[in-house]
């Protein structure tokens, strides 16, 4: 495995920035991109999952990058659910909300196996972790 040195190198953050860009082709390819409120909501929470990423990461710390990593998860929700507002409201269709919904689903599970990893129970979270391991 490759050694993380930059919060680039992290799979999870990869993965956050490709829903990112899926997110955003949805309103440039869609009736979304007129519907300013939800598109904005889902620009901030797609956005949000990157950036709580990057920005624990750069803390230097176990204890606060897994903060951050319950922020991004809880990103990854908020997306979701948004998701299913885009599809009830039929601005995209079946096929591509199970898609993009299942690529954010896959980057909430990954963000949980470092999580349970580092964590293993309340008492200890956080504290004497070594686990570098963050590709889950």
């Amino acid at each position: 495995m490759a050694k993380v040195e930059r919060f680039e190198d992290l799979v999870i953050w990869q993965l956050a920035r490709e829903i990112c860009n899926k997110v955003h082709q949805i309103f440039e390819t869609t009736s979304l991109g007129s519907n300013y409120a939800l598109r904005n909501q889902m620009d901030k929470s797609s956005g949000s999952i990157m950036d709580n990423i990057s920005e624990g990461f750069e803390r230097n710390g176990n204890r606060e990058f897994i903060q951050f990593l319950r922020i991004a998860k809880a990103s990854c929700g908020e997306l979701r659910s948004q998701l299913y507002r885009v599809l009830d409201r039929n601005h995209i269709n079946r096929s591509s909300f199970e898609v993009l919904y299942e690529l954010v689903l896959l980057e909430s599970k990954k963000k949980s196996a470092p999580l349970l990893v580092t964590c293993p129970d309340q008492s200890t979270r956080g504290q004497n972790s070594t686990n570098n391991n963050l590709e889950h």
